[in-house]
């Protein structure tokens, strides 16, 4: 990843793209026409589908040259799964493939085409789990989305940062829909081919934004951890999140909560729908507060009075009754503490529980801030709050800048950021409430 490597970028209908004025990004160019990109420039492609397609898409990318785009498209909201329904990749010389990962579940082979390439994505942390279920993994990676972060910019979208840089408006508008429908509808397809249509011009004006910066190996660093990253672990008591569940007030109400959430978690891995579309989580809360008393009583609750839930009433009825009659001793704590020196409170009630955190708290956030302006990069990619407030909950000791530099290396900080931010972090680490001082 490095400005040399690239030749001065060109809008996709071949006329050059002007030079951005000294200083500022291309989107502050004074006399910059944004227009319409409404289908890709070579066409839309149909799904690859036959392992010959896929054949043929190998040896055409292994041909080509230079990055790859990429991109992935999942059915949140509609399928229990994170898994792909829809593959797109863009190499020039090779053009767009769409690939369906439904009818070509593996697609490890076209990591061989593609494996001396730099892969282009945007915010590729949400696409790389699905992707590697398919056997794609890249080697070398370039997110345009967190680039557009450490360029100070607080919208990045891929439309709005393909407009702001590259001055092409994208037709855009099917990022929610249930992409496991088949057959596909064109309209679809053609959103899909344009997520990979610019992302390699795109990248060519980043990377000349990040030379002018001195960001270049702000964004090698980035990229690198994003692609070493490993797999978040599962969630603490996920039953947890569930909405709503902050109103409950004793263990016997959250063990019914939990009950109702595995029961529904089960059914929806079962028939591969999104665990909301099974039951919602208002009507999970509805029913503890009401704990009915028969299936009936159940199914008179106006968010249990619809057909499916209705044919499924014995069945929430159980997981109810299970969460109500569980003994005692197994009933869930009010709160999912676990005995770990690290483990923090709510930031809300650092005050009332340690005052000395809290003013390290704000202290390091207003260095972090403060030099988050000085750089014009966005704060949360300067240092993640989760960073900040491990830093602050706990100290340094001994507080020397190496032994914060240590610190925040632990805690996932790349050098780039350390070297920004460390000496400052010294002093805010220093601030103790004068009423709490000795």
């Amino acid at each position: 990843m490095s400005a040399d490597q690239t030749a001065a970028p060109a809008r996709p209908d071949g006329e050059p793209d002007g030079e951005p004025a000294s200083g500022g990004p291309a989107s502050q160019t004074p006399d910059s026409t944004v227009r319409l990109l409404s289908e890709p420039l070579d066409g839309t492609p149909e799904p690859l589908t036959e392992r010959a397609q896929l054949a043929a898409a190998i040896e055409a990318l292994a041909a080509a040259a230079g990055p790859v785009a990429v991109d992935a498209e999942r059915a949140s909201g509609y399928r229990y799964s994170q898994r792909a329904y829809l593959v797109q990749l863009r190499r020039a010389g090779a053009g767009t493939f769409l690939i369906d990962p439904v009818a070509l579940p593996d697609l490890s082979g076209l990591n061989a085409a593609i494996a001396d390439a730099e892969w282009i994505l945007h915010a590729a942390s949400q696409d790389l789990p699905c992707l590697a279920e398919v056997g794609l993994r890249p080697s070398r990676l370039f997110d345009t989305e967190l680039v557009g972060r450490l360029l100070g910019s607080e919208r990045v979208a891929l439309g709005t940062m393909v407009e702001q840089y590259l001055h092409i408006s994208l037709e855009k508008g099917h990022s929610a829909a249930d992409w496991s429908t088949r057959p596909l509808p064109h309209d679809w397809l053609v959103y899909a081919a344009l997520d990979v249509e610019l992302l390699i011009e795109l990248r060519e004006v980043l990377l000349t934004e990040l030379d002018r910066a001195g960001k270049l190996s702000w964004a090698e660093q980035e990229c690198a951890a994003v692609l070493a990253a490993p797999l978040a672990p599962p969630r603490l008591d996920p039953w947890r999140r569930t909405s709503g569940i902050h109103g409950l007030r004793s263990r016997r109400q959250l063990a019914m909560v939990r009950a109702l959430w595995e029961a529904r978690d089960r059914l929806a891995a079962r028939r591969d729908l999104a665990p909301g579309r099974t039951l919602p989580d208002s009507a999970i809360i509805a029913a503890v507060k009401a704990s009915p008393r028969t299936e009936d009583a159940l199914v008179a609750l106006d968010v249990f009075g619809g057909p499916r839930q209705r044919r499924l009433a014995g069945y929430w009825f159980a997981a109810l009754t299970e969460g109500r009659q569980l003994p005692e001793a197994e009933l869930p704590l009010l709160s999912n503490s676990v005995p770990d020196p690290d483990t923090m409170p709510a930031q809300s009630r650092w005050r009332e529980r340690d005052p000395a955190a809290a003013a390290r708290l704000a202290a390091c956030k207003e260095v972090v801030q403060q030099a988050a302006e000085r750089h014009q990069v966005v704060s949360q990619n300067l240092l993640a709050g989760e960073v900040i407030r491990r830093l602050a909950w706990r100290s340094v000791d001994p507080l020397t800048e190496d032994a914060v530099r240590v610190r925040l290396a632990e805690l996932g900080a790349r050098p780039w950021q350390v070297d920004l931010v460390a000496g400052g972090l010294v002093g805010a680490l220093a601030t103790v409430p004068a009423e709490t001082a000795d």
